[in-house]
């Protein structure tokens, strides 16, 4: 699994971080880890310390929070994710179906109107604002 920061994808000024490059295997390792350390010991989930996952540009940093921000950063290389623990559940949901069988389609992780969207996308493409496929 790799995790790197796509800046400008559309004409918005709009941002992504993006999970990508991974198996149906990475995938059950990262819904579990997320399950056990945000939902279970509700500590932040710092993807840096995922044996599996490698930077590209980019570090990400899973936090419960009050109310959903999203994804946040000063420098574009440390994100941090903000969100509910309701929405951490929704977004454990979203991930299982890539743990159960190997695919190239895509999924965004949370609905929150902010300038980063975080991406899973195990072949790395995703369909963008014009409906064309990007990379």
């Amino acid at each position: 699994m790799t995790i790197d920061f796509i800046p400008n994808i559309n004409d918005f000024n709009e941002h992504v971080v993006r999970l990508y490059d991974f198996d149906k295997v990475e995938s059950e390792r990262f819904r579990k880890a997320l399950h056990q350390v945000v939902l279970v010991e509700k500590q932040p989930l710092d993807l840096m310390t995922l044996l599996f996952v490698e930077p590209r540009n980019a570090n990400l940093i899973l936090r419960i929070s009050e109310e959903d921000e999203g994804i946040t950063s000063e420098n574009n290389q440390e994100f941090y994710c903000d969100l509910t623990l309701e929405s951490y559940q929704k977004m454990e949901k979203l991930i299982q179906p890539f743990s159960d069988k190997d695919t190239v389609t895509f999924q965004w992780l949370y609905d929150v109107d902010t300038e980063i969207d975080l991406l899973y996308a195990p072949a790395g493409t995703w369909a963008g604002a014009d409906g064309d496929e990007e990379e």
